[in-house]
């Protein structure tokens, strides 16, 4: 196969991760002949609004899209680059995660009080999953400090590799200072960009695993997750709670309802809970998902 046959389809599996149909594609052979192609995706049903007002919320930055079609279904001012407070630690488990064994071991050596945190005394012991657990179920920020700072050429490593995954994965309003999220300049993200981080996080089944948990106990110290929603809106598995005095209130909700997977992020918000459970009503009251209309030839 000639490399413009390996781009044309590196291409067009690209395109189909954002227009997921089933399609026949000819690409020209060295001898000019056409050889036909077909590339088989299985299509995915559309959200289809009946245009219900969006209720009232306090949050200044709203984004919500449907997972399986990255159809954004509502947004506000989902572009503007503010203070991300401890949806941050999304990006902090993801390069941990690409980067550790859940086994491998980390010895507390600073003892780290900021804000939300577990209390980890130097001398301490724990594994990488059990850090993992205390970072995205309590949100602590101890936790944080210290997967960064035992990163391969520490906390200063860590954060550019925040900031290279974030890259990566085309987070174009986002940059990181530290790991946890607490309020620094040159710290922010989006809602937009939020939503993308928190879609790929979740696609690591460790990840996906940890922000579902309501409660859970790491050697002596015992988890609550900060998220007043699991548990008691249903279908909310996830994902991560966020607070300063700069940021005010967020959070990034994974929302499954009938096999119909909604990311909804709210920044900037008087009361993230409540924000967040209007907007899941009206999602599954507004949207319903239907299957695309096939390509009949001739039409």
């Amino acid at each position: 196969m000639s490399p413009w046959i390996v781009a044309s389809l590196i291409l067009t599996a690209a395109l189909l991760l954002f227009t997921p149909v089933a399609s026949t594609f000819q690409f020209p052979d060295n001898s000019g002949e056409v050889n036909r192609t077909t590339i088989t995706v299985p299509v995915a049903p559309l959200p289809v609004g009946k245009n219900l007002p969006v209720p009232a919320v306090s949050a200044r930055n709203v984004f919500i899209m449907d997972q399986n079609s990255r159809t954004v279904l509502w947004s506000r001012n989902p572009d503007e680059e503010v203070l991300p407070a401890s949806t941050t630690k999304m990006m902090t488990a993801l390069v941990i995660l690409e980067k550790f064994n859940l086994t491998d071991p980390i010895t507390v050596t600073t003892e780290y009080n900021v804000g939300q945190h577990i209390g980890f005394k130097p001398g301490e012991t724990l594994t990488v999953e059990q850090l993992l657990y205390a970072l995205l179920v309590q949100s602590a920020n101890d936790a944080a400090e210290v997967l960064a700072q035992n990163y391969p050429g520490g906390r200063p490593a860590f954060i550019a590799a925040m900031n290279a995954k974030a890259q990566e994965i085309h987070l174009s309003n986002t940059h990181f200072v530290n790991p946890s999220g607490v309020d620094e300049q040159g710290h922010y993200s989006t809602a937009a960009d939020l939503a993308r981080l928190a879609d790929v996080a979740l696609r690591h089944p460790v990840f996906a695993k940890i922000v579902a948990t309501e409660n859970a106990v790491v050697a002596t110290h015992v988890l609550t997750n900060v998220n007043q929603l699991l548990g008691k809106i249903p279908g909310v598995i996830g994902i991560k709670t966020g607070y300063t005095e700069g940021a005010k209130q967020a959070l990034v909700t994974l929302v499954k309802r009938d096999d119909h997977p909604v990311i909804l992020v709210v920044l900037g918000s008087d009361d993230r809970f409540a924000d967040s459970a209007a907007l899941i009503d009206w999602v599954y009251s507004d949207f319903d998902w239907e299957m695309p209309l096939a390509n009949t030839p001739g039409q």
